[in-house]
């Protein structure tokens, strides 16, 4: 005998055209909905009932045959399936916000598409008032912020994890790159830590990489490392938690010096264990750790060196005879 199926939600979204509709299903999608935009209203069943993951559906203006009626009336329908969790999002926004909105865009309004927007505007808010007055939740984006509205979407639709399982939250990428070889382009925080002694000076360290017990012990050595340490954590402890509010789902911090393999590798390594750590900055789970060593992965260092242990488990005092970034998953540029 089969499982039963386990309960899906189903957003169906709508609302004035500049609202915000397509940034709610963007936000919606983010944390794991399938988003499908205007649908045939005559296809929302189908289209539920071939889904294996919770769906939100934008309907608005927009569709051929629009009727506000039969979205009622099929969300109606969807609220009598006990396998389903359906509800309705409505937005809207002041007059004078819309018109500049699409004064900005220079798009047309669907509803007047060689008249006048506010003719428009007027028109579709007539027509979905029905919608407004029937919705679980309305949105005024009037004065909310992109991030403030993600926040109120994953606040309230966020599916809820299975057992044994956590949400991804947002995806941290840390990543040690050489200076002359250039900056990672996708890099949203750069640090410099060419100022600190160089391991390449020493002929025993030379070889060696920033995951080596004895090349992290020479770059800790130098007087200035922890403040600077400190300072790095310190910043990531404030600004991560809002990039997470802001509703950011990628952030890449870069960590160079001069040939990527000793200072930077070590500066990722310890940040990686420190934001992995239980009761620190990642404590609350929002975000998740991927670990990318760009040079070392380049000379190839990291295939013949093998696997290192996680950095959660906290660093190592000889240097270990196989060393690659353990860490989290892989991430590569």
């Amino acid at each position: 005998m089969s499982e039963p199926r386990p309960e899906l939600r189903i957003v169906l979204v709508s609302g004035l055209s500049g609202a915000g509709k397509a940034s709610i299903l963007r936000a919606l999608e983010d944390i794991g909905y399938e988003a499908v935009d205007n649908p045939p209203l005559t296809m929302v069943h189908d289209v539920v009932r071939r889904s294996e993951r919770s769906l939100a559906i934008g309907l608005d203006a927009r569709s051929r045959g629009f009727d506000p009626a039969l979205v009622l009336s099929t969300l109606a329908a969807l609220k009598t399936e006990p396998a389903l969790r359906p509800e309705l999002v409505y937005a809207y926004a002041d007059e004078t916000v819309l018109l500049r909105r699409f004064t900005e865009t220079r798009r047309r309004h669907p509803l007047a598409p060689q008249g006048r927007v506010v003719d428009g505007i007027a028109e579709e808010a007539a027509l979905t008032q029905s919608l407004r007055d029937g919705a679980d939740l309305v949105i005024d984006t009037s004065d909310l912020p992109l991030g403030d509205l993600r926040h109120l979407i994953e606040a309230r639709f966020r599916p809820t994890p299975a057992a044994g399982t956590s949400s991804p939250g947002m995806m941290v990428a840390l990543v040690s790159f050489a200076f002359p070889a250039g900056l990672p382009r996708e890099s949203d925080m750069v640090f410099d830590a060419r100022f600190l002694r160089n391991p390449h000076y020493d002929p025993i360290l030379r070889s060696g990489t920033g995951l080596d017990g004895a090349v992290a012990a020479y770059i800790q050595a130098d007087p200035d490392f922890e403040g600077f340490f400190d300072r790095i954590q310190a910043l990531l402890t404030l600004v991560l938690p809002r990039f997470v509010h802001e509703g950011k789902k990628y952030v890449t911090i870069a960590v160079g010096c001069t040939g990527g393999q000793h200072r930077s590798v070590h500066i990722v390594q310890r940040l990686a264990h420190v934001l992995a750590l239980p009761g620190g900055p990642g404590a609350v789970r929002e975000w998740q750790i991927t670990v990318t060593h760009r040079e070392l992965e380049r000379k190839g260092l990291l295939e013949r060196r093998g696997m290192a242990p996680d950095p959660a488990d906290g660093p190592r005092a000889d240097p270990p005879s196989d060393t690659r970034p353990a860490t989290f998953a892989q991430g590569a540029l």
